[in-house]
Formats: C-alpha cells, sequence, structure tokens
C-alpha cells in the first residue's frame, strides 16, 4: 500500500512538473496581468542598459512587471524585488507566484460565467472585488475594464468601466502565461506593498533600480482618479540619495507624441543620461485613428552608465538639461 502511494506521488509529481516544463517551453514572454501603462513592447529596448553582472532587478512601481519579466525570461538577472503600494495588485502577484492553480480555477470560472450577461456580471464582481480586494476578481477586471487601467474613487474603490470590445483573455492562454510567469519568478523573487522610498532602502550598489512613477510624464495633468501620484519634490530627493549611495538606476519619466512634448525639467545636478525610445503608437492613439508615434524617455544615472563602462549611450534627442514582508 506504502509502494503504491509513493508510486502515485511520484507519478503525480511528474505530470506537474512536465505540466510547468510543457508550458513553460511552449510560451513566449508571458504577461498575464493586463496592465495599462505596462512597458512590455520596450522592455527589450531598456534592457542593454541593465549589465550583466546585476545582482538584483528592484521595481519600486511594478505594475505588471515587464521589464523583470523580460529580464528573468532571457535568463539575464535572477532576483527581484517587486513592490507596488496597489496591495490587491500584489496579492495578484503573491498568487501567481504562490498559488497559481487556485487562480486559474477561479478566473476560469469567473470568465464562463460571465457570458450572456456581461455588463451585470462584471458590474456584480467589480463590486466583489471592492468588498474582499480578492486577487481573482482583480485579474478578471483587469481582462474585462476600459484599456486594462486602473481607476480608483474618492472613497477608494475600484469604479472602472467594462469594455464591451474586450472579451478577457481565454482562460486556456491565461493558464499557460500564469503558469510560465510562476515558473519564471516564484523562487526569485520578494514582494512587497509599501511606500516606494521604504523599497529603495533595500537597494545596494549591486543592483539595478528600475523607476516607472505612476501618472507621471506622459499624463498631461494629475488626477485623483488614481491610486497613487508621486510628490515630485519627495521623489527628486530619493534621486539625489540614489546617486549618493552609487546605486545604479534607470528613470522612464516622459516623453512625447506627435508634436505633443510631456517633459519634466529634472535637475542637471543628477546628473542623467537622456535616451529617447520609440513605443509605436498607444491605444489610445489606435482608438482615435491616429497614426502619431509615441516617444518614451530613459534617464540613466551616472552610476549605471559607469557600470556599462562609460559606453556611448546613442540618444535620439539632445540631452535634457535639467501585506508582505514589513521593511525594518
Amino acid at each position: 500500500m506504502i509502494a503504491l502511494v509513493s508510486s502515485m506521488v511520484m507519478r503525480w509529481s511528474w505530470m506537474v512538473a512536465r505540466l510547468f516544463n510543457e508550458d513553460f517551453l511552449k510560451m513566449t514572454i508571458p504577461h498575464p496581468i493586463p496592465y495599462q501603462g505596462s512597458k512590455r513592447h520596450l522592455a527589450k529596448k531598456i534592457a542593454p542598459f541593465i549589465p550583466a553582472n546585476t545582482h538584483r532587478l528592484i521595481e519600486p512601481f511594478v505594475g505588471s512587471g515587464a521589464l523583470s519579466i523580460y529580464m528573468a525570461y532571457h535568463h539575464i538577472i535572477h532576483q527581484f524585488i517587486l513592490n507596488d503600494i496597489n496591495a490587491p495588485l500584489i496579492h495578484l502577484w503573491d498568487s501567481i507566484l504562490s498559488d497559481p492553480i487556485r487562480l486559474i480555477k477561479t478566473y476560469t470560472l469567473l470568465w464562463h460565467n460571465q457570458h450572456g450577461r456581461e455588463r451585470r456580471y462584471y458590474d456584480l464582481i467589480r463590486t466583489r472585488f471592492n468588498q474582499t480586494h480578492a486577487p481573482y476578481y482583480l485579474l478578471y477586471l483587469l481582462a474585462r475594464c476600459v484599456k486594462a487601467s486602473v481607476r480608483y474613487n474618492a472613497d477608494g474603490h475600484f469604479n472602472q468601466s467594462l469594455d464591451n470590445r474586450r472579451k478577457g483573455k481565454h482562460p486556456e492562454t491565461m493558464r499557460r502565461e500564469i503558469m510560465a510567469l510562476h515558473q519564471l519568478l516564484h523562487n526569485k523573487t520578494r514582494l512587497y506593498s509599501q511606500d516606494y522610498v521604504r523599497v529603495l532602502q533595500l537597494a545596494t550598489p549591486d543592483d539595478v533600480v528600475y523607476l516607472d512613477p505612476p501618472y507621471v510624464g506622459l499624463a498631461q495633468k494629475r488626477t485623483s482618479r488614481y491610486l497613487q501620484t508621486i510628490d515630485e519634490a519627495r521623489f527628486l530627493k530619493q534621486l539625489e540619495w540614489l546617486n549618493d549611495k552609487h546605486i545604479p538606476f534607470i528613470l522612464s519619466y516622459d516623453g512625447r507624441t506627435g508634436q505633443n512634448q510631456f517633459h519634466h525639467q529634472l535637475p542637471e545636478t543628477l546628473n542623467l543620461t537622456y535616451v529617447e525610445l520609440e513605443a509605436g503608437r498607444s491605444s489610445q492613439q489606435t482608438l482615435l485613428g491616429r497614426n502619431e508615434i509615441t516617444y518614451e524617455s530613459l534617464y540613466l544615472s551616472p552610476s549605471l552608465i559607469k557600470k556599462l563602462n562609460n559606453a556611448i549611450i546613442p540618444t535620439q534627442s539632445p540631452r535634457q538639461l535639467s501585506l508582505f514582508e514589513e521593511i525594518a
């Protein structure tokens, strides 16, 4: 009897391992979390600015984590710290990394139950999410809401509307992507939902910090609809602190679309190197039927440039002058 049970356990373990490995081998870079502002199309252009000997990649504003996923997929970096002030989003990340099977099963059930009553069902799930903050509800909402963007009202409740054109990622596709992301990051990642300043305290000169602060730069004005806006003066102080500690960082902060410039005047004393990346047409431009190309800006810290052996960085434009673990 013991031998039979042992044999069954070994066979089950082999089947689970095979499921993970087959999904991983078939998978392109997985992106199970749909999220407005994701850098999934820019990650391969940002990656060359990260030194190959980097110990960890730290994302204080992780969102969907496109850059970390890219670096893990290509075996460039093997340790990650991912943080977001949006606690339900980090709960979703934790579900992917620690309990993917339950997340997949629940998403599949939600996806199938919506058919024929999409709007009423979406509103019901949105209400349940605001009551519970359950990660599977958030995943469903992001899969179905307008622009995959998180919006909150004055009471802190998710209030983004249903997008009738988006049916949500098919459960089988979602299953493969969740499993592949789990395989990539589950034993390599520390998750936090803290103020970004506290997470920066974890960084060392052997790490690279990628800063993609929410709703600045390309946004023409700030709005209370978002969960977090960034105090610019406080943020610039943190950049100074990173420089003082010789911690390499990359900052995504602004850009342009067509003739519209959304540049922030960063202090010259930061000594940042400016790089402009073509990001293609934004979803908003596509919806409006426009062909204008969006360009996003990167700012590279002096310590990063030094680690890149002072390589000449090509620019397309002139340099701009100007929850889980409590962090002690």
